[in-house]
């Protein structure tokens, strides 16, 4: 006689009704990365949109008193605009040539911090190194670092930066052989492109609100400072912000604004 107290073997679900199993849920497909045409487009995009200002830096350079071939020469081999331009501006308000250098080579260090970055990422072969060095810049670590696999990382670089420096070395060599025809370099206000280009990718980068107070401190001080000091040594104490908000931002717990409700601290946290 069979026990009233053994449990009920199991059925499978929808026994009862007579039903099939229901299947399982298809897996979730994951997104494909955009194709090699694409990042190839846009890659394109920023190196022909940048490289159209290296003829605003051959203008003011050969308006600075820069001859054909020293102005050809820091587009070949520093190439990196911005220092570029903070050189040529410093230059032409009078400033010393070392103090000069000394802002430009400041605003160049970024692209070590860049390097850093892009090494790991890309992993290129020690022997192209060198030559990819010379190559990171703004432009190319923005279009890089979005990528979602490392051949698209590896495209979007190698196209920005050969782009962009094929360019831009050629609107230079423009810019200084036209500036004679211009005139007077400042009355066009070409000079002030290369700031203009820069602002506009430092722009979208400052997204916390600490980063938000630094780039306003920074342009306290170069304000503020720009009538007592010499050309270029504003641009060197501006740099002083970020050291001052990183000890401010410790002393308050890692805030910025502890005011702000939205401000969020620790990993990723925003404005």
């Amino acid at each position: 006689m069979e026990d009233q107290n053994t449990p009920a073997p199991a059925r499978p679900a929808g026994a009862a009704s007579g039903r099939a199993p229901a299947p399982p849920p298809p897996a979730a497909t994951v997104p494909e990365g955009p194709t090699d045409a694409t990042v190839v487009r846009d890659a394109l995009g920023v190196g022909m949109a940048v490289g159209l200002s290296g003829f605003a830096f051959g203008v003011t350079s050969a308006g600075s008193g820069l001859t054909l071939l020293q102005t050809c020469a820091l587009s070949l081999f520093v190439f990196t605009g911005a220092s570029q331009f903070a050189l040529v501006g410093a230059l032409a308000a009078g400033g010393n040539p070392y103090t000069a250098a000394a802002g430009a080579f400041f605003l160049g260090v970024r692209n070590a911090f860049y390097g850093l970055r892009l090494s790991q990422l890309l992993a290129l072969p020690r022997a192209v190194r060198p030559f990819a060095a010379h190559l990171v810049i703004d432009e190319s670590t923005a279009v890089t670092l979005p990528q979602p696999t490392r051949r698209a990382a590896r495209i979007g670089f190698t196209v920005t930066g050969l782009s962009l420096y094929a360019l831009w070395n050629l609107t230079t060599l423009a810019g200084a052989l036209g500036a004679e025809r211009l005139g007077d370099t400042r009355a066009w206000g070409l000079d002030a492109a290369g700031p203009a280009v820069f602002l506009a990718l430092l722009a979208p980068m400052l997204k916390s609100a600490t980063e938000r107070l630094t780039a306003a401190l920074a342009v306290v001080l170069l304000l503020g400072l720009l009538p007592v000091l010499p050309a270029g040594v504003p641009v060197l104490a501006a740099a002083l912000s970020a050291p001052v908000m990183l000890f401010l931002t410790g002393r308050n717990g890692g805030s910025a604004a502890p005011s702000d409700p939205a401000h969020t601290t620790g990993p990723g946290g925003s404005a």
